[in-house]
């Protein structure tokens, strides 16, 4: 599958020679990451988080989890789902392919359209769910806020914010080399460059590339059907001619191609299914961070584009049977635009206000093509149970039902924080004014027919065209004020602590269900057959925003000279309109997201890092979460009650790294480190039939380190526990995926 990737021969090929051209700039490379640029300009922070918040989150009255760069190499951090094991209440589930990026937090979230989390590379802000899981490769930091962001960060934040940042080429030089061999036939591998091109300019160049055969077998055709094949390439320019002004450019560009989807039948335990499941995605992402530093404040302009082009196709039915087959295949493009204002005067008080902006726009073409045993069903039978005396015959054994979709989607946001410090008080509040208009622009068809026989001659009644031609316009305009209060108390103690209140509101916009539009032209042919249409297509396609209120109090304390750092919160959200993904009864083909009437979460959650002796690093994180609807009821059922599903009760995790001076000149310690990661109960449907109770995965690695290189053996999943990642129903039948088995590895870092 490599013949792919010739991009990737590329990058390695453009890597060589940027090393070769600025091999001499980067003579005096630095071989210790947390070393300073060799520069009398001290470059500063252009994290999207500092630029708002401050670089120091702890002081902060926010919920939040930071993860260093260490931290992230050791434990083999690559994507937001392989930091979620450590932040307590947060949960992304791996299933299906990388375009389900789900991400539940504090009982919010949902599977399809928009997310409850926000996030952001290298001040980035991906517009796009489906485009949030890919590796990173030389992430600098990542920090994960919890709780609602809206007022600062907008749309599609209510639960949190994650921001991740790479290296900088101004803060870093050097050449950098990652090999990797695991389980499943799986590698790795990485280049980077970082290099001073004068003592005011930086350029870094990255390239990957990742393959792995896949853990799960069709039974059909008994090969893998979760292989993956992954390339990506990043380059990153920064300049800074004085204190006084900064700019930086990131580009960023990947190719994905993989298998699906593992998933087993309930009924028989068994992936079997036979036609093709692939997805393949393009992303293409560049943005400029641009600071101009004044006296008395910091004026920032964030511009982005961000450009998507995938294929989704997949059996939808995952049987082996010829039911249907789905084909999703988009091409989008967003802009966004951020000026952001913030004092820097060290006063009692302090203040941030911005505006922001983005427009993005997408073609869609999603077919649904019907095979013989799908028309037999959920066609011919319906419709032959309903007449018998008359019963029809398609003409032929499978047809294309057509949906194309253009979907521009754009909005903007006015936003204003100030804070007031009195005595050891810091008084907070903020407000942000959001709207945003979407738009969806369908066109459904079909070019069919069949034959109406009459039963008691077995003679030809009479032969009908199907010919639907089914265009139409939906729109919609959300506006909110979206505003925060919070109250932060300075403990007196050595070291910096706290404890904070504060009560803000989150909200996720609402959309359209493009996936329900199959189902909506299997109707209107029934109709033609005489069979009464049930979906109103304004009904079923669009669904409503999201809105949370969240209360929330905890603390940040630090003691015996920071060697014991404990973040504590608990919080409640009373959410309304909580968007949920739910398959409709029936032998439906899709899904759709709706609208629960109300629910609420509680919970609390704990951090600690404990560091009891320089060569012992401990790291322990707990959530809990209690989700319930308060009121959801379908018109079939009452769901008041019962838990929200997918949302997991406990999220746990516990680390240890201990490391082990040597004294000899090819090694200068050994890490050892082992940990362990513990999800569940989580419900799987409304009626919180199905569930996944709590599992654990224990993990362990071994590394030898020197000045210039790392070795590690590691493994997770060591207990090979048998868990399942995801539930659904299609064509009324139950599916889940499994969790992935043991894997072993061994990894090779070189830093020159």
């Amino acid at each position: 599958m490599n013949h792919n990737f010739p991009i990737f021969l590329s990058l390695k090929a453009v890597l060589t020679l940027i090393i070769s051209i600025f091999g001499a700039a980067s003579a005096s490379a630095v071989t210790d990451l947390y070393q300073p640029a060799d520069t009398a300009i001290r470059l500063r922070e252009l994290s999207v988080i500092a630029l708002k918040n401050g670089l120091d989150l702890t002081n902060q009255p926010i919920s939040s989890t930071i993860l260093g760069k260490s931290g992230i190499e050791h434990r083999k951090i690559l994507t937001s789902r392989d930091a979620s094991a450590m932040v307590p209440n947060l949960f992304i589930p791996e299933y299906g392919s990388r375009m389900t990026s789900a991400i539940f937090v504090r009982g919010l979230g949902s599977r399809m359209d928009m997310p409850a989390m926000g996030m952001n590379i290298d001040n980035i802000p991906i517009l796009n769910k489906d485009n949030y899981d890919f590796d990173i490769i030389d992430i600098n930091r990542i920090e994960v806020l919890r709780g609602p962001q809206s007022t600062l960060y907008g749309r599609n934040t209510m639960g949190g914010l994650i921001n991740i940042s790479t290296l900088s080429p101004l803060q870093y030089q050097g050449t950098r080399f990652l090999a990797e061999y695991a389980s499943a036939n799986s590698y790795r591998t990485a280049m980077s460059h970082y290099a001073k091109l004068s003592s005011t300019l930086g350029l870094g160049i990255m390239g990957y590339y990742r393959s792995t055969d896949g853990f799960f077998t069709n039974l059909y055709n008994g090969k893998k059907c979760d292989w993956e094949h992954l390339g990506s390439g990043r380059i990153k320019l920064q300049w800074q001619p004085s204190n006084d002004f900064s700019l930086s450019n990131v580009f960023f560009m990947s190719i994905l191609h993989q298998g699906g989807y593992p998933y087993e039948y309930l009924a028989t335990g068994e992936i079997n299914y036979n036609d093709t499941c692939f997805y393949r995605r393009t992303s293409i992402m560049d943005g400029i961070t641009a600071q101009w530093h004044k006296t008395n404040m910091t004026l920032t302009s964030i511009t982005s584009f961000q450009y998507i082009n995938d294929n989704m196709t997949m059996d939808q039915d995952f049987l082996p049977l010829s039911y249907f087959t789905l084909t999703q295949a988009r091409k989008e493009y967003g802009f966004t635009q951020e000026f952001v204002v913030k004092s820097n005067a060290d006063k009692d008080y302090h203040w941030v206000c911005g505006a922001y902006g983005f427009y993005k726009h997408y073609n869609m073409d999603a077919p649904v093509t019907f095979k013989d045993y799908g028309i037999e069903q959920l066609i011919e039978k319906h419709r032959n149970d309903a007449n018998p005396d008359y019963p029809i015959k398609w003409d032929s054994r499978e047809f294309l039902l057509g949906d194309n979709f253009r979907c521009p989607d754009y909005g903007a946001a006015v936003y204003h924080q100030s804070s007031y410090d009195v005595v050891r008080w810091t008084f907070s509040g903020g407000f942000r004014l959001d709207f945003e208009h979407s738009a969806l622009n369908y066109h459904s068809s079909a070019n069919t027919g069949f034959s109406i026989i009459d039963a008691s001659t077995g003679g030809l009644f009479r032969h009908d065209d199907v010919n639907i031609d089914f265009p139409g316009h939906l729109s919609k305009s959300f506006f909110q004020f979206l505003p925060k209060v919070s109250a932060l108390y300075h403990l007196s103690m050595p070291s910096p602590s706290n404890v904070y209140l504060s009560i803000s509101k989150g909200y996720k916009s609402g959309g359209f269900n493009t996936q329900m539009f199959s189902d909506v032209l299997q109707e209107r042919i029934m109709n033609l057959m005489g069979l009464a249409m049930k979906y109103d297509v304004d009904q079923i396609v669009s669904y409503k925003p999201e809105k949370c209120w969240t209360f929330e109090a905890g603390s940040h304390i630090e003691c015996y000279d920071r060697r014991i750092q404990t973040d504590i919160s608990a919080f409640y959200i009373r959410c309304t309109d909580q968007q949920l993904t739910v398959y409709p009864d029936g032998t439906t083909t899709g899904r759709i997201t709706t609208n629960a009437g109300r629910t609420r979460s509680f919970g609390a959650e704990l951090a600690m890092k404990i560091i009891p002796f320089d060569a012992l690093e401990i790291n322990v994180s707990y959530g809990y979460t209690n989700a319930k609807f308060t009121r959801f009821n379908n018109g079939k059922q009452d769901y008041a009650g019962n838990f929200i599903p997918y949302a997991p009760q406990n999220t746990i995790f516990a680390g240890a790294n201990y490391t082990l001076p040597l004294s000899a000149k090819w090694a200068s310690r050994i890490v050892i480190s082992a940990d362990v990661r513990a999800v569940g109960d989580m419900y799987w449907d409304e009626a919180n039939t199905v569930k996944q109770s709590l599992y654990a995965l224990p993990g362990a690695s071994i590394a030898i380190e020197g000045n210039h290189y790392s070795l590690s053996l590691w493994g997770t999943n060591l207990s090979d526990t048998d868990y399942r990642s995801f539930y659904f129903v299609s064509i009324g039948n139950a599916f889940l995926q499994r969790g992935k088995p043991r894997q072993l590895g061994v990894t090779l870092r070189v830093n020159i």
